[in-house]
């Protein structure tokens, strides 16, 4: 039974560490190659009703933030699967998020690491 209550506690301390995973654009993508990736993204299953005009992430308002944006929820929306943050190598899996991004537009998954 200690064994077994030591594994239990064992295992939450691991669960509680986590940490957030992004996919961002590379901005030194052309506009055109960027706004292809907010095309593919939007297009195939991200949310991008936000980074309308007028939408919550709207702001600021130029095509490196919304492709962060729209390629972060597409990676989100599809598990964080590996190649789901590719776009013909154009995005890439971060750590952090993108720069100023705000939390309730880049709320980067939580994930446990063993």
């Amino acid at each position: 039974m200690a064994v077994f209550v030591l594994f239990m506690v064992l295992l939450l301390a691991m669960a509680g560490y986590s940490s957030a995973a992004y996919c961002v654009c590379n901005s030194a993508q052309s506009d055109t190659v960027l706004q292809k990736n907010i095309d593919y993204a939007c297009g195939n299953g991200a949310d991008c009703a936000q980074i309308l005009q007028n939408g919550a992430c709207y702001n600021p308002n130029t095509v490196k933030d919304h492709c962060n944006y729209a390629v972060n929820s597409y990676f989100q929306r599809k598990g964080e699967i590996q190649g789901s943050c590719d776009f013909s190598g154009t995005a890439t899996v971060s750590q952090t998020a993108p720069a100023g991004a705000t939390s309730a537009c880049y709320a980067g998954s939580s994930r446990c690491v063993f």
